[in-house]
């Protein structure tokens, strides 16, 4: 088992570090922050945008500025916003725990929602309770996130005034954003379920399990769920990775202060140490889950860690 963890271990490492570096040098591509920050100063000569680039530290190669930037990550010292001149470590602070939040909130929904329903799905194959789910989760999946998003909103805010439109203000606020989110997984959710479900109720020990008179509850949820636990495990873990690099317009859309966000003010206002910051904390985040999830994948099944 030594051996597997530091092989994925070097593994996240290297794409960590491979991530870091695409990102450093593809954001210095959408512009020069200089000329942003000198909008509305009047007249500006070069000299002045010379002078601004010092100030910033752009006017250093560009991997002297990559090496700092690495220097500090192992710190959590991101630098100084160019707007500002806020701590970055302390917007990432604020930020990140809003965007966790609602992407535990949005798997969790996912995940009551589509295990009973993939469930109910497999037992009741080719009948109309599997058509009628495996159309409603076909319907999910053609529905973009900001639409249904734009939907809830003008329902239930604007329409039926139960919910609060945008912001973070309390419990109700998680509401919206996470059906969102949770409906749009659970669409997936619930065909990756049923596909697993039905390999297994066909194996041999479940026909054993039946034939000693146990419960279809028990032989369901103790032994069928159970072992068809390895792809479920795996995608979730994957899902919710994809799921917090993903978050953005659903933010924008509930006015939600977190990553993506941040994210989205940054490419706007060309703020590199923001905008580097933020995905490359998403980035050693998904890329844990994904540790994480191959760890798991390794405890649940000891063939793993031979490959």
């Amino acid at each position: 088992m030594a051996g597997f963890l530091i092989k994925r271990l070097l593994q996240a490492i290297f794409v960590v570090v491979a991530v870091t570096l695409i990102v450093s040098f593809a954001i210095r591509l959408t512009g020069d922050p200089a000329l942003m920050l000198s909008q509305g100063a009047g007249s500006i000569t070069e000299e002045d945008l010379a002078r601004i680039r010092e100030s910033l530290g752009l006017n250093q190669p560009f991997f002297v500025q990559y090496a700092d930037f690495m220097l500090g990550l192992f710190s959590l010292d991101f630098g100084r916003s160019f707007l500002g001149g806020t701590q970055v470590s302390a917007l990432i602070a604020n930020a990140l725990p809003a965007t966790l939040m609602l992407a535990f909130a949005s798997m969790f929904v996912s995940i009551v929602i589509s295990i009973p329903l993939g469930i109910k799905a497999a037992i009741s194959r080719g009948k109309w309770p599997d058509q009628v789910i495996r159309i409603l989760s076909l319907v999910g999946l053609s529905f973009p996130n900001f639409w249904l998003a734009i939907m809830l909103v003008l329902l239930l805010s604007i329409t039926f005034r139960l919910l609060p439109p945008s912001g973070m203000t309390g419990i109700e606020n998680f509401i919206m954003p996470a059906i969102t989110m949770g409906v749009i997984l659970t669409a997936t959710n619930v065909r990756l379920v049923r596909t697993s479900m039905l390999e297994t109720l066909q194996s041999q020990y479940i026909m054993v399990a039946r034939a000693k008179g146990l419960s279809e509850n028990v032989v369901l949820y103790k032994h069928a769920l159970r072992n068809c636990a390895i792809p479920l495990v795996t995608y979730f873990g994957l899902q919710f990775g994809n799921l917090l690099g993903g978050i953005v317009v659903v933010e924008l859309v509930f006015n939600w202060p977190g990553m993506g966000t941040l994210a989205f003010e940054a490419v706007g206002a060309r703020d590199y140490p923001v905008l580097q910051a933020v995905i490359t904390v998403l980035s050693i985040m998904i890329v844990g889950v994904n540790l994480l999830v191959d760890i798991a994948y390794g405890l649940i099944d000891p063939r793993i860690r031979t490959e």
